[in-house]
């Protein structure tokens, strides 16, 4: 014994069974994060060639501190840091260099031998974004003068 059916009954029938599938199976809910980290460094990427200017705080002309002030300030983080790497280096949490995350601020001594002067952006390769006297640029951890004069890093962001 078999059942005949018209061809838009099936189609009809057809329709019905998707509609139902796609409603009552468990749909995986897709939800963008943002890596903060990550956004802070490519934020601070994007201004490779800006200016250096002493006590600088803007886009015009930066200093170190000046410079990731102003990055964590401008990225989705929103964050207020202290003013100068001294200062921002007394806060957020202590990160050895072999767990060193993007948007970490490293830390450097380039004045006085073992006190904090300078600091940039870790971009997560061996390199990070700071302001030397030419300007913000991307430099390796790894040249001898910034290997030789690191003091540390610090996590700031959550």
């Amino acid at each position: 014994m078999s059942l005949r059916f018209p061809k838009w009954v099936l189609s009809v029938l057809s329709i019905f069974a998707l509609v139902a599938a796609f409603t009552f199976s468990q749909a995986s809910s897709a939800s963008a994060t943002i890596n903060y980290g990550e956004e802070v460094s490519e934020v601070a990427k994007r201004y490779v060639g800006a200016p250096y200017k002493w006590g600088g705080t803007t886009p015009k002309g930066f200093d170190a501190g000046g410079f990731t002030q102003y990055m964590y300030k401008e990225a989705a983080t929103k964050m207020n840091i202290p003013r100068t790497s001294a200062s921002q280096y007394k806060i957020g949490t202590a990160v050895k260099s072999n767990e060193l995350k993007q948007g970490d601020l490293v830390f450097y001594a380039t004045g006085k031998k073992g006190e904090v002067s300078y600091v940039g952006i870790y971009n997560g390769d061996g390199t990070f974004t700071g302001v030397t006297a030419k300007g913000v640029k991307i430099i390796k951890m790894s040249d001898k003068y910034w290997k030789d004069r690191y003091i540390g890093a610090k996590r700031v962001i959550k």
